[in-house]
């Protein structure tokens, strides 16, 4: 089961908050009699024809876990974090962790997980990738890279991971954030944090909701992040021109929003720039910055497991490790998950396409 490793702050959430659900013997039956038959049909979780087919196939999953997603989206509970236990992961099966996400074969050995992960999120949204992240890819690899180890990226290992709002500079950034851990064998924490329940300052809330305060891309969708073994097409230039305009001239937003009594979160520290020319705004913005580290707690995922990480009330992060480099590294996919498609078509070059430009 979930570990929350001994060193975690004792404020925040407790395993007791998590939004869990563990799977039956005769549920995990059922579920790999349907990834079996989908895997002999699609040789990839980005097939258009499995696409177009994943939100009617998603409803061939248990029920009860149907029924434990659905909840979460609707009643967003607790410090929204939905945790779902009993994959019968395979580790042999799986094979060794890749040295990079830019050497896909033509058919992954980890295809079943794949396709369980995106079938999860439509049952949550609708599953959308980047064109400027791991190549347009709508599942992610996140393990440690060799060169990256000091780099504020998924794919570094030897500096903590920021805790931040996933793509928190696009306003077409995910409502969930799914991962699922292929292999942990040492442990390595993610990180997560929650306003729920928090007694908010109602002066810095309201500085807190006004459009006062930038945040620039993240380090994943810079160019130099980009796989060469991918054309640049006209598309892609004009996505990274509009990643540089986002780098170089950030809009002013709020960094908190909707209900005020139980407020959503964008913000991303470690790409928001000092606010000299608004003190005001900066003392708000250290104050939920304190809040929120206050609340961090480390959660320690395990092989087979999945979490749903609610995009608009939690942050989340990484802590450092060290690296092997030897295949047995921790190694997760991940999947964002969006409850509008719609927000995004003019950043999508057809209704059904997924990546955003």
């Amino acid at each position: 089961m979930t570990s929350i490793a001994p060193e975690a702050p004792t404020v925040g959430a407790t395993p007791t908050d998590v939004h869990s659900f563990e799977i039956t013997a005769e549920e995990a039956r059922e579920l790999d009699e349907l990834l079996s038959e989908l895997t002999s049909r699609h040789t990839s979780s980005d097939d258009p024809e499995f696409l177009r087919s994943a939100t009617v196939i998603a409803h061939q999953l248990p029920r009860r876990l149907r029924q434990h997603l659905v909840d979460f989206r609707l009643l967003e509970p607790g410090p929204g974090l939905c945790l779902i236990n009993g994959y019968p992961l395979s580790d042999e099966g799986i094979g060794s962790t890749p040295e990079h996400w830019k050497f896909r074969g033509d058919s992954s050995p980890t295809l079943k997980e794949e396709i369980f992960l995106v079938l999860l999120g439509q049952i949550l949204g609708e599953c959308i990738g980047w064109s400027t992240q791991q190549a347009g890819y709508l599942v992610h690899d996140i393990f440690p890279i060799a060169g990256h180890e000091k780099e504020q990226l998924g794919s570094g290992s030897e500096e903590l991971l920021t805790w931040h709002v996933e793509d928190a500079f696009h306003p077409a950034r995910g409502d969930y954030i799914g991962l699922m851990c292929m292999r942990n064998p040492y442990g390595v924490a993610t990180t997560v944090g929650h306003l729920h329940g928090a007694d908010i300052d109602p002066e810095m809330a309201e500085i807190l909701a006004q459009p006062r305060f930038t945040i620039r891309p993240d380090e994943s969708h810079l160019p130099k992040n980009r796989s060469e073994f991918h054309e640049v097409s006209p598309a892609m230039a004009r996505a990274y021109e509009r990643i540089e305009r986002m780098n170089t001239a950030p809009e002013k937003i709020p960094v908190l929003f909707g209900d005020p009594e139980a407020p959503y979160l964008r913000l991303d520290p470690y790409f928001m720039d000092p606010l000299v020319d608004d003190p005001e705004a900066q003392a708000a913005l250290d104050y939920l910055e304190s809040l929120l580290e206050e609340r961090l707690f480390d959660l320690v995922l395990e092989a087979g497991q999945v979490i749903f990480i609610d995009n608009f009330k939690a942050v989340h992060g990484r802590r450092p490790f060290k690296a092997r480099h030897d295949g047995t590294d921790r190694w997760l996919k991940r999947v964002n998950v969006t409850r509008d498609l719609r927000k995004s078509r003019d950043l999508r070059v057809a209704p059904e396409s997924r990546i955003i430009c």
